[in-house]
């Protein structure tokens, strides 16, 4: 029996809608991460984009568990002398929740050219709505 090896030109894509008020945030990063390189479909190829577009709502309502909201940092380099940076996750979180769930997905994801075609496939809001109803986006329940 042969394997299946799928082409990036016969890949269908789907579009996939995710209420992430009340979850946990690792937990919720590593499914999308999953959806988002097509590990649910049986078709799955490791060097092939086989994966769906995710919209992920209501980002503002995710949680840490633990004492992470205290003890986790955000922490970036400016390019600068002396220029580390770093933000609470509990500061990050109020002001920016899309960013922290998107930068926790895009840390699953492979560090490589095809980590970052998927990562265009992921659209994150704060509130409820999304301007994605076109696509008819079917809801994804984890």
């Amino acid at each position: 029996m042969k394997t299946y090896m799928a082409k990036p030109e016969n890949v269908e894509r789907k579009w996939y809608v995710v209420d992430a008020s009340g979850m946990v945030l690792g937990r919720l990063a590593s499914q999308v991460a999953a959806v988002l390189r097509g590990k649910n479909k049986p078709t799955f190829t490791p060097n092939v984009d086989t994966g769906d577009h995710v919209i992920i709502i209501n980002c503002d309502k995710v949680r840490l568990t633990g004492k992470k909201a205290e003890q986790k940092y955000y922490r970036y380099h400016t390019g600068y002398v002396g220029g580390l940076k770093e933000i609470q996750y509990k500061k990050l979180m109020a002001e920016k929740p899309d960013f922290a769930v998107y930068n926790a997905v895009k840390g699953m994801l492979p560090k490589n050219s095809l980590g970052r075609q998927m990562i265009k496939k992921l659209r994150v809001y704060k509130g409820a709505e999304h301007n994605h109803q076109a696509q008819q986006p079917e809801e994804l329940k984890f």
